[in-house]
């Protein structure tokens, strides 16, 4: 490429993204509301229809959440919205441990018993068969708005409005915008005001940033940079974030804090915070999320530190139980395997007759297919291609677990399981600069399907290197006069000297310190320079 063009690192960038023509680069530099917009959804008619029914009618409406960050950020986005245009409407969100994973028959029967005729789920549902023909039995109908993959056989609610393109905040968003637009357009920039909820849902979630999913989180941002709600801002403030607010700061600050609820509390607490009118509230509120996440933090630790040395080296997948780890911890516990082995990992609650599992995948390998070829052995089961969940009677594990690595011997293959670093290109040390920062920045926010790029300079010089952090288990380098970081990666201090020339595969990022701001490598990779 040539290097004297200004633009030649977007044209690198752009050809690695696939955008191959001027017109693709502006749609994906510039992301609008028409590409939200453009999202089909199925059954959109019928279940507009139903709740202006509804809404005329002063039914007693349910709008019934998931406990996860998408699913509280989805309830709030519709409750707030069908309550605004006159719906006698109240958010359920079911406890984790009491209740489990989506519609539940004694809640239903619960909820059917003071009258409530209609429950809008979000972010689940697909999965819902008996729980939605009890309901029908009841004379409660149902409508289904989620995003999850759908089953051979899937429900039949009064309606199901699906979309596998956006996360469940994003569908309930696009449900929303559907019936504000027919039944009360005077509200359509509140709701799109709403797009800092379904950001923060989507990046919660991981689903690619691309297409519709990057216009959300695009918009969102910028109204999340001046929120208006005090759960937000009280939110953000206890969480320390002194900058601005992006993909990284929601998805390991934010997110994490609105999921621990959820995790081991109750998520109705995360939804009384995103809610809130009262800054006073919000503070108690966001002061209780922040405790909770570090007790969850502590759980998760103490579970991967036992599970790391329970993965059989000769399973495809890793399956992994015991009966003290918490169930609200195990997908993270997974996420840390899979980070340590790169390779499927499948961790379990261990119950007296029935036990919970959260399995995480790698590239290229579809997990909730890999599960659901075990049926036999479950309960249930749902989620993605990279995440998923079920559950299982305790007696079944070890066969379930003999299964599914047969089922992984067939489709896993030796290039999904090694690891790679996809680097964008090479840099030279003066191309690491403000005006190559800004143009990195362009293609923000970055996320699954929109990795933030990576890059490789070779034979730079090794200035200084130091150990920091507790312990020095990070390391700080100058490089040729350029500060580096490698976050965990401490113990190569003692294999580095200055005067070394190293090859080093980094990110860029912008460190601000004391009002002043400067570019350096966050380091992903580092060798000798070869002679």
């Amino acid at each position: 490429m040539d290097k004297k063009s200004k633009d030649w690192l977007i044209k690198i960038l752009a050809k690695n993204r696939g955008l191959t023509n001027k017109a693709k680069l502006d749609k994906f530099l510039n992301p609008s509301l028409g590409d939200i917009l453009s999202v089909k959804l199925t059954d959109i008619d019928k279940a507009v229809q139903r709740v202006k029914k509804a809404i005329e009618s002063k039914e007693k409406v349910i709008v019934y959440s998931d406990y996860d960050a998408d699913g509280i950020c989805a309830t709030a986005i519709s409750w707030e919205t069908f309550f605004d245009l006159g719906s006698n409407v109240l958010p359920y969100v079911p406890h984790r441990i009491k209740e489990g994973y989506g519609l539940s028959i004694d809640a239903i029967k619960e909820l059917a018993a003071t009258g409530v005729t209609l429950i809008i789920t979000v972010d689940h549902g697909v999965t819902a068969t008996k729980q939605i023909e009890a309901a029908k039995r009841l004379g409660v109908d149902i409508i289904v708005t989620d995003h999850h993959i759908l089953p051979k056989v899937p429900p039949k609610p009064y309606a199901l409005v699906h979309s596998l393109e956006l996360c469940g905040a994003g569908v309930a968003w696009r449900f929303c915008w559907e019936i504000v637009t027919k039944l009360a357009p005077q509200y359509k920039n509140k709701l799109i005001e709403k797009l800092e909820l379904a950001a923060v849902a989507t990046i919660a979630d991981l689903v690619l940033l691309i297409g519709a999913n990057r216009a959300i989180v695009k918009i969102g941002l910028e109204y999340l940079t001046k929120t208006k709600r005090p759960g937000l801002k009280s939110l953000i403030d206890n969480s320390g974030i002194g900058g601005p607010v992006g993909t990284y700061e929601i998805g390991h600050i934010l997110a994490p804090r609105i999921n621990a609820m959820g995790r081991i509390e109750h998520g109705l607490d995360s939804l009384r915070l995103l809610c809130a009118k009262n800054q006073k509230q919000a503070d108690t509120l966001a002061k209780l999320l922040s405790k909770t996440n570090t007790r969850r933090q502590d759980l998760t630790v103490s579970a991967v530190a036992g599970a790391i040395d329970m993965v059989d080296k000769d399973q495809l997948i890793g399956v992994v139980a015991h009966h003290e780890w918490h169930e609200g911890v195990i997908g993270l516990v997974a996420s840390r395997l899979v980070e340590t082995h790169h390779r499927p990992m499948i961790v379990i609650s261990i119950g007296q007759i029935y036990s919970k599992g959260s399995a995480r995948s790698i590239a290229g390998f579809n997990i909730v297919e890999a599960i659901r070829a075990s049926s036999e052995y479950l309960v249930d089961a749902g989620g993605h291609p990279m995440a998923a969940g079920f559950t299982i009677e305790t007696r079944h594990i070890e066969d379930f677990s003999k299964k599914i690595n047969v089922y992984a011997n067939q489709v896993l293959t030796d290039d999904m399981l090694t690891p790679v670093i996809n680097i964008e290109c090479k840099l030279e040390v003066n191309d690491i600069n403000k005006q190559t920062w800004q143009t990195i920045k362009a293609f923000e926010p970055f996320g699954v399907g929109n990795p933030q790029p990576i890059f490789l300079t070779e034979k730079i010089l090794v200035e200084d290197v130091r150990g920091v952090g507790e312990g020095n288990k990070h390391l700080r380098l100058q490089l040729d006069g350029v500060s580096a970081i490698g976050f965990n990666m401490g113990g190569q201090r003692v294999k580095l000297r200055p005067g070394y020339l190293m090859d080093v595969v980094y990110t860029l990022d912008e460190n601000r310190f004391n009002g002043q701001s400067q570019i350096q490598m966050k380091i992903k990779d580092l060798k000798t320079a070869d002679s």
